[in-house]
């Protein structure tokens, strides 16, 4: 029996030994929400749910490397990026991708762990701008990282959201989600997607848990799993926000830090399949 192959997504990302972040959580989400996972690591961390205690990053030739091993055999539809800790990692992220024509690409700009670990050098912000946004079909930076890429100091509401996504998106993004976890002047989550001509808001409950470790990562790659599926992006935008506010209801309650979110939440409670 020959069975029909699921759409391919790639992510490029640190891996996170505690399972929770990193590339482990963009392969969950992926693969959650219907599409295959391929992945290239940039960076070992050491980290579990209370800290990261140590961060190694691969050499950039061995990252070149595992895209186009990806990149030359597998049908990939969409990349979604997650750590890209330095400026040389960013530079050659972005020479492959230009190589390689990568036409649908998800950037998830991060910058802190939960823990607050620096997971991107302070002169790699630059190159983040320069090389990798006029490349995004999307960039998603939750609050502190938009104020940060920015400059305009804290974003707390709306209206704040609103100008950081017209100001990221002049910097070379087609669209950008300002995701409203942290807008501290919101009873609710509200996250803000800005193509060039439109506003859209997205809105779903807060849920009170410090179970929320890896969220950021799920979110961007459950979009970019849709964006592989072929959904519009405002579509896959608002399932994938459906779908990690689930699965933060449902966080893990495991080591005695920040649990991860469940990735699978839908096996365990006989809740609603993620994706139709």
């Amino acid at each position: 029996m020959v069975h029909a192959v699921p759409p391919i997504a790639l992510t490029i990302a640190g891996s996170d030994s505690g399972g929770g972040a990193g590339i482990q959580a963009d392969i969950k989400a992926m693969q959650a929400n219907g599409a295959f996972a391929a992945s290239v690591v940039t960076a070992i961390t050491a980290q579990n749910t209370t800290s990261v205690s140590s961060v190694f990053e691969l050499p950039v030739s061995v990252i070149a490397d595992q895209i186009d091993a990806v990149m030359s055999d597998l049908a990939v539809r969409t990349v979604k990026a997650g750590m890209l800790s330095s400026s040389e990692i960013i530079s050659t992220v972005a020479e492959r991708l230009r190589h390689w024509n990568v036409k649908s690409f998800v950037l998830d700009p991060v910058m802190v762990s939960k823990s607050g670990y620096n997971l991107l050098r302070e002169d790699a912000v630059e190159a983040l701008r320069n090389e990798l946004f006029p490349l995004a079909t999307l960039v998603t930076p939750n609050a502190l990282e938009a104020s940060r890429l920015t400059g305009l100091g804290p974003i707390r509401s709306i209206a704040d959201a609103r100008r950081a996504a017209r100001i990221i998106h002049e910097m070379g993004a087609k669209a950008v989600l300002v995701k409203g976890g942290h807008l501290e002047h919101e009873t609710e989550a509200v996250d803000v997607l800005y193509d060039g001509t439109n506003l859209h808001l997205f809105r779903e409950a807060r849920v009170d848990t410090k179970h929320t470790h890896g969220t950021g990562c799920t979110y961007a790659s459950a979009i970019a799993a849709g964006l592989a599926r072929g959904l519009a992006l405002d579509v896959a935008v608002a399932r994938a926000k459906l779908y990690v506010t689930k699965a933060i209801r449902h966080g893990l309650a495991m080591g005695s830090g920040h649990g991860p979110v469940d990735h699978f939440y839908f096996f365990r409670e006989n809740a609603t399949f993620p994706y139709g």
